[in-house]
């Protein structure tokens, strides 16, 4: 009698724990639910003080705008020299009206992105990465929030100027979907983009410099990139070693969506953009890892 009152005892202890468990995954689920809203109010937060911080400097909107003007007018000058003298009103498939909006859409998202390389320098240099790094929040996070933030009020601020260049020369574009895809496809061109900068600014932990990377990354981006010209105007072998490289995402392909929406297959772009992210993102995990374990074992 004692042993299968032991064994009843034991088979409800057994019996109980699964119930148990099932009362505390509500709790669990609620703890996880609360955290991922805390860093969530956490990052807008950050987004905010951006915003409001970028917001005050007018005189910086003011000389940005003034650059992007005379930046377009000499290219517009340009291309317009070079359909005359092709005496065609297509060259691999742009019309002159659709390269000039071209390049002021890559025109507008080159410009709208800030220095990378120059604020995580200063904060390696002065010693704030060391204070930073033991804020509640991801370091890689905080730079990301805060860069997507500037970007999208410089972006907005020089789609609205060349966007009034444009329809003076032109007119009111018909893009039809293009002006949702080139949306769209910015999302992951700012990502790539910032992750590329931040890779390179991450140097910083090994190296004093690391704005001359930065400039050569420009150039890149200008050139490769598709900024100054369509990659479809590039020469058949370059185009393909483009094709591999991540830059094409960051301003060609918003670019490219957005002024020829119903040549594209813009689901492709996505999930290249998609590619890069997760390669990128992992390398920067990587050389943030290594640079935050020499700051610890230099700095204490």
């Amino acid at each position: 009698m004692n042993s299968w009152g032991q064994g009843l005892k034991t088979g409800n202890e057994g019996s109980s724990s699964p119930a148990t468990a099932a009362q505390t995954d509500p709790a669990l689920e609620r703890f996880t639910a609360r955290a991922i809203l805390g860093k969530s109010i956490k990052y807008a937060a950050i987004g905010r003080v951006t915003l409001r911080n970028h917001f005050a400097y007018v005189t910086d909107f003011i000389v940005r705008s003034i650059f992007l003007i005379i930046i377009m007018y000499i290219f517009i000058q340009l291309w317009r020299v070079t359909y005359q003298g092709e005496g065609s009103s297509f060259i691999e498939g742009y019309s002159y009206e659709q390269i000039i909006w071209y390049i002021l859409f890559a025109e507008a998202l080159a410009t709208a992105f800030p220095s990378l390389s120059t604020k995580v320098e200063e904060e390696v240099k002065n010693g704030d990465v060391g204070y930073k790094l033991t804020r509640p929040f991801s370091y890689i996070g905080f730079h990301y929030v805060g860069y997507v933030s500037e970007v999208m009020v410089r972006l907005l601020v020089n789609l609205g100027v060349g966007g009034i260049l444009g329809c003076s020369l032109f007119g009111w574009p018909s893009f039809g979907w293009g002006w949702a895809g080139f949306l769209l496809m910015s999302v992951g061109s700012v990502t790539v983009n910032f992750l590329l900068n931040m890779g390179l600014a991450l140097c910083a932990f090994w190296v004093e410099e690391t704005r001359g990377l930065e400039f050569v990354y420009h150039k890149l981006l200008f050139t490769v990139g598709g900024m100054l010209m369509p990659l479809e105007l590039f020469p058949g072998k370059l185009q393909e070693v483009c094709r591999w490289l991540p830059f094409q995402t960051v301003l060609y392909f918003p670019a490219k969506t957005a002024v020829r929406w119903s040549d594209v297959t813009w689901v492709p772009m996505l999930g290249v953009q998609m590619i890069w992210i997760v390669l990128l993102g992992t390398v920067v995990g990587l050389i943030y890892w290594r640079g935050s374990r020499k700051l610890n074992v230099n700095g204490g």
